[in-house]
């Protein structure tokens, strides 16, 4: 359903969306929105209104702001914002310079991260084909974006910060988020308040709902930094101590957070690493690999970093052969998330030290 009115400077029209995507969560839209539909220079986060045109046999849904996934199908009018991918098993598009009605873009995440297509790995048919309808807008034609409601960036960390526990990989897929939550399960059955995060990567709230269904008393990503994706980012730190000043509010134990995707790519996950208050403030390191040489890579990686990687995990560890191997040949610990939580716990807490005490015990 779609009518206008006329503006002394936009024309809006009111649009009636079949689903909205969850990139989108933490502006609360209604389903009728104000839409305007003249070209303009895009920018990463704009909120946009697409009608979806074809379909997706292995790539065909969204998820909304419940966390639930929807089927997406042709016709549907699907709210999304406007952002880059550089998936390497999945996606690769970026935000065009200019967009409006009529364009041609894809959906590029379930998210619903919204972008131009130049790529997707092999296991994948074509991303779904949009048709731009306008981008969301105020009453006086403005255009929403999901920075209006973002949290402010910080260039320190508060005083009293509770120690970190990052999960950094190889690459997506590797095993990264199974190791997150399976430190929050345990760490939660210790007594332990939790707080986690997800600190880079294409938008998308599946991992920190895992989190907070796993124990963590509070979540947080870089969608609440107003970041459609942390493709072009290039200095992460002041959105990681954004998030994590955010989350000390809470009064965590720990904090265990995510880096989404792989030390090297497109999500600038690197420069975490490159703050040197962050460094003071990780408690613990985990690698998290598919195979030997990828987890002699990163071990050797963060070594010329001169950062010492406190513990591998990932699916390179799911047999005991993994496990075996990469405390022989690369002398760290290493811990599986899947066949021994409570150890890989353990492992975590030998390294965190005192640091990891529950409040009501110190």
């Amino acid at each position: 359903m779609q009518h206008e009115n006329e503006s002394a400077e936009v024309r809006i029209a009111v649009v009636e969306a079949d689903k909205i995507g969850s990139v989108v969560s933490r502006l609360s839209l209604q389903r009728q929105l104000a839409v305007v539909g003249e070209r303009r220079r895009a920018r990463a986060g704009d909120a946009v209104v697409v009608r979806a045109l074809t379909d997706s046999a292995t790539y065909n849904q969204l998820e909304l702001p419940s966390g639930r996934l929807a089927k997406v199908n042709p016709g549907d009018v699907v709210v999304g914002a406007l952002g880059s991918r550089r998936a390497l098993k999945g996606f690769v598009g970026d935000v065009p310079e200019w967009v409006g009605a009529g364009d041609r873009l894809h959906l590029l995440n379930m998210g619903g991260v919204v972008g131009c297509c130049t790529g997707h790995h092999s296991s994948l048919s074509d991303a779904i084909e949009v048709e731009v309808i306008g981008f969301v807008s105020d009453e006086g034609g403005n255009v929403r974006s999901i920075a209006d409601a973002a949290l402010p960036l910080r260039e320190s960390l508060p005083d009293a910060c509770a120690p970190l526990v990052i999960v950094a990989g190889a690459c997506m897929n590797s095993g990264k988020t199974f190791a997150a939550v399976e430190i929050v399960r345990q760490a939660t059955r210790a007594g332990m308040r939790v707080a986690a995060a997800k600190l880079s990567g294409v938008a998308c709230l599946r991992d920190t709902l895992h989190m907070a269904d796993h124990g963590a008393v509070a979540t947080a990503s870089f969608l609440d930094c107003g970041l459609p994706s942390t493709v072009g980012v290039g200095d992460l730190a002041p959105v990681a101590k954004a998030i994590i000043t955010h989350l000390n509010e809470c009064a965590p134990d720990l904090i265990v957070i995510e880096l989404g995707d792989g030390i090297l790519g497109g999500y600038s996950v690197e420069s975490v690493f490159d703050d040197a208050e962050l460094r003071e403030a990780t408690a613990a390191l985990v690698f998290c690999a598919s195979d030997y040489v990828g987890a002699w890579g990163g071990v050797e990686l963060f070594r010329r970093r001169g950062i010492g990687v406190d513990l591998v995990a990932g699916s390179v560890t799911d047999s005991q052969m993994g496990e075996d191997y990469v405390e022989r040949e690369l002398g760290v610990p290493a811990g599986n998330a899947k066949r021994n939580g409570a150890r890989l716990f353990e492992l975590i807490k030998s390294k965190v030290g005192a640091a990891c005490a529950p409040v009501a015990a110190a």
